[in-house]
């Protein structure tokens, strides 16, 4: 019988895009968004929400270093950094360009900030331990769960702070999958299967669900098709079909939100750390 760790893994591969049809992509389809990752974080900066926020700054206290995996621009852990809870601050993430914004807007702030380049946990050495650890909406891309929730609670001393959206974050658009390549794209893993994951592994995190409000992350129209048309390995002569299949499933042109990213329910996970 398959492990949880085994039937999370297993599912997330089932997010592969069917060769066939990457063969007959133009363009890459991992299209990353940055505006979106930007957006949020001044959205965050400007007015603090969520169990996500407030579970980090709980786990602050007064004051304390922060560590945030998958930082982004900066959405976790700039709010913090403003509130003057924060001695020392790493960011670690892949992309280069949020990599660099986060580190810029946090020394604006007059944090001490150190930027690491790359994955987690292949940076934990490097990253070292810090008072709290967040994480947010990076382990619908983590299929080997053991290291990485390993090394996350091995870098913090007091307590882990992981925010994911409750279904996988590409869910949204396995309509558009169905209209342009008669496809089925798989409706897990869940939230719910990582914490049956996290069960085996020995972490029992205390669970807060809530939802993210809607309207944080207005964008151009234009902007959500051309990002949808190379999700989808769509050709640029697909544009218009793209965006009437957008409005009939309810994205409203004049302020939508991008299909693709984090779903707007969330679950936000704290556990206690066990860095010296």
């Amino acid at each position: 019988m398959s492990t949880a760790q085994q039937r999370w893994a297993r599912q997330l591969a089932d997010w592969a895009i069917p060769a066939h049809v990457l063969a007959g992509a133009a363009e890459s389809p991992w299209v990353l968004p940055r505006q979106v990752f930007r957006r949020r974080a001044a959205a965050q900066l400007a007015a603090p929400a969520g169990a996500t926020h407030d579970q980090a700054r709980a786990a602050l206290a007064e004051s304390g270093s922060l560590l945030d995996i998958g930082a982004g621009a900066g959405a976790s852990s700039l709010p913090l950094l403003a509130a003057g809870l924060v001695t020392g601050f790493t960011a670690v993430d892949a992309d280069a360009d949020l990599l660099a914004a986060c580190v810029e807007s946090a020394e604006s702030l007059g944090v001490p900030t150190r930027g690491l380049r790359g994955r987690w946990p292949d940076l934990a050495m490097r990253a070292g331990a810090a008072d709290v650890v967040v994480c947010g909406n990076v382990v619908f891309n983590v299929p080997d769960l053991a290291p990485f929730i390993a090394a996350l609670t091995a870098a913090a001393r007091r307590e882990v702070v992981l925010e994911t959206a409750t279904r996988h974050p590409l869910i949204d658009l396995n309509p558009l999958w169905r209209h342009f390549h008669g496809i089925t794209r798989p409706e897990g893993p869940t939230a719910d299967d990582l914490l049956a994951a996290l069960d085996e592994l020995g972490v029992h995190p205390h669970v807060a669900r809530w939802r993210r409000p809607p309207g944080l992350e207005p964008r151009d129209f234009a902007e959500l098709v051309e990002t949808t048309r190379r999700r989808l390995c769509l050709p640029t002569e697909s544009a218009a079909e793209v965006g009437r299949v957008l409005r009939e499933h309810g994205h409203n042109p004049d302020l939508t939100a991008d299909p693709g990213a984090a779903g707007r329910e969330l679950v936000t996970l704290t556990w206690p750390g066990w860095a010296d």
